[in-house]
């Protein structure tokens, strides 16, 4: 039987990378979108090629107010396109960028960073607990910038700090269903993530290139692939692990 993933904010970057790897290896894929249903449609054209199935749906992961709709939608969406009522994998991949000084940083700041990459992921993951298969896995998607430090980043590291300590308690309270949950830290990858800088700004990419063991900062492709290998059968007895995918930044 198929083996079917939900990946939240897969119409673009890092998500848009894991849904296609994972599409690679013959697993259907939820693809996830805020605003850009063009771009969540063409990845979902994507995988089509590649002759897996794809559907996607919309999702705001900062309101959970809409999670209820979410579900339901989620449901219809499972047992239309794969004549199911559950999926296999949950990637909670979806959140925003900011780089500011603590001293600067806002209560609104600090709430919309919290709404989307902590609290969503907490009470998205609960809301899918039924339609999660048992067996089934969750990756949770961390940073670097929770390990080692650089200004500006006090509050999105923060929220990712969080969410590794959160991947620990859900591995300890959903093993009795056999679900295992593990979060991926990618260090800085060349996306348009923060407005790009690390892709698009020549002195910022040499400089984090010259942070990192391997000598180049990150693409796309090395944190997708890496998350689809954690998801296969080979992977099935790390739990509760925190995995940074980073080429050796900052050690």
């Amino acid at each position: 039987m198929t083996k079917i993933a939900l990946v939240t904010g897969s119409s673009r970057g890092l998500g848009k990378n894991t849904a296609l790897a994972l599409a690679k290896k013959g697993v259907g894929v939820v693809v996830t979108y805020h605003s850009s249903e063009a771009e969540a449609n063409s990845v979902v054209a994507a995988i089509a090629e590649m002759g897996s199935k794809a559907v996607a749906l919309q999702l705001d992961t900062s309101n959970t107010k809409t999670f209820d709709s979410f579900a339901t939608n989620l449901k219809q969406a499972l047992q239309t396109t794969w004549q199911t009522e559950q999926f296999d994998f949950l990637v909670n991949n979806a959140g925003i960028g900011m780089n500011k000084p603590f001293a600067e940083t806002t209560e609104d700041d600090f709430d919309q960073l919290m709404n989307t990459q902590v609290k969503g992921v907490f009470f998205l993951t609960q809301k899918l607990l039924p339609v999660i298969k048992d067996g089934g896995r969750i990756v949770n998607l961390s940073s670097g910038l929770a390990r080692f430090t650089l200004p500006g980043y006090a509050a999105y590291a923060s929220t990712k700090g969080a969410i590794e300590v959160l991947t620990r308690y859900l591995a300890k309270e959903l093993g009795s269903r056999q679900i295992t949950v593990n979060v991926v830290a990618p260090g800085a990858i060349e996306t348009d993530f923060g407005g790009g800088a690390v892709r698009d700004n020549p002195e910022i990419n040499k400089f984090i290139a010259s942070q990192i063991a391997l000598g180049r900062v990150g693409v796309p492709d090395d944190i997708g692939g890496a998350i689809a290998s954690l998801l296969s059968d080979d992977n099935r007895w790390v739990n509760g692990q925190r995995i940074e995918v980073s080429g050796g930044q900052s050690l």
